[in-house]
């Protein structure tokens, strides 16, 4: 209950920033700033544009604290909020002060019990400002095998892979549905609900337990297949109703012209 009530909030807090101010992330000091230093300084500015961050208008602020408003270099007093950029332990907190699910399965993971020993964190496999959005992309045999053989996480992802799959197709049909006027703001939070604590899995090393789960998740994206199958069973009997119902009007149109026809030829004189 509580990992809902955190979500929500979060979703929350997302969807009112975006209402409130959409420009916000790209009218940020940070950026106009740092574009205009050139060389290194700027380099952040291209990377963070083309992130998940910039498309879901987390901008510099939102991470690195500061006044996003100030364009001198007030903007960066620690009176003002500023954090500037963490170290490499650090990196977990610094993330997880949005990411908190995630946070909870990180430091439970192998990766999060190894992070003093130089573990992998957040950084390492998502970016920085280049942020990646959580998908199975992220788990391939170059970026693994940096720290460790592939082998272990390449069960990880074939065991991640059918569930993936299923939230995209069901994501596709979900949004066929929305297109032709059906209320589908149920299965949408369902489906986001599934997404969401699905990405948290992907933090987990455990093969075994990733593999239990993953069987978990996909009984429960079966539960609102199933209503998706059942509005498109009741739209396909709708479309071959109003099929029929059209033949019929067809032929009715057919029939009562050959009536009209035949009755006009008798009436006429010979």
């Amino acid at each position: 209950m509580k990992r809902v009530m955190v979500q929500s909030a979060v979703l929350l807090c997302l969807l009112v920033v975006g209402v409130v101010d959409v420009d916000a992330a790209e009218k940020s000091s940070c950026l106009q700033c740092h574009a205009d230093l050139g060389g290194p300084l700027s380099k952040p500015v291209g990377l963070w544009q083309a992130s998940v961050h910039a498309e879901n208008r987390v901008s510099c602020h939102d991470c690195h604290g500061g006044d996003a408003s100030e364009l001198s270099m007030e903007a960066m007093s620690p009176v003002r909020g500023f954090i500037g950029v963490p170290k490499y332990g650090g990196v977990p907190d610094f993330c997880g002060r949005c990411h908190i699910g995630v946070k909870e399965d990180y430091d439970a993971s192998a990766h999060g019990l190894a992070l003093n020993n130089g573990g992998a964190q957040c950084v390492l496999c998502h970016g920085d400002h280049a942020i990646k959005q959580a998908d199975l992309d992220l788990i391939n045999e170059q970026s693994c095998s940096r720290c460790h053989e592939y082998d272990r996480a390449a069960k990880i992802r074939t065991a991640l892979a059918e569930v993936d799959s299923a939230i995209a197709l069901l994501d596709l049909e979900i949004k066929q549905l929305f297109r032709t006027g059906i209320a589908t703001r149920d299965m949408s939070g369902e489906l986001f609900s599934v997404r969401n604590d699905f990405h948290r899995l992907f933090h987990n090393v455990d093969v075994e337990a990733v593999t239990a789960q993953s069987a978990s998740f996909l009984e429960r994206l079966e539960k609102t297949s199933g209503r998706v199958d059942s509005i498109k069973s009741d739209l396909g009997q709708r479309k071959l109703i109003g099929a029929v119902v059209v033949v019929l009007l067809i032929a009715a149109g057919i029939l009562f012209l050959l009536l009209r026809r035949t009755y006009g030829e008798n009436k006429s004189p010979r």
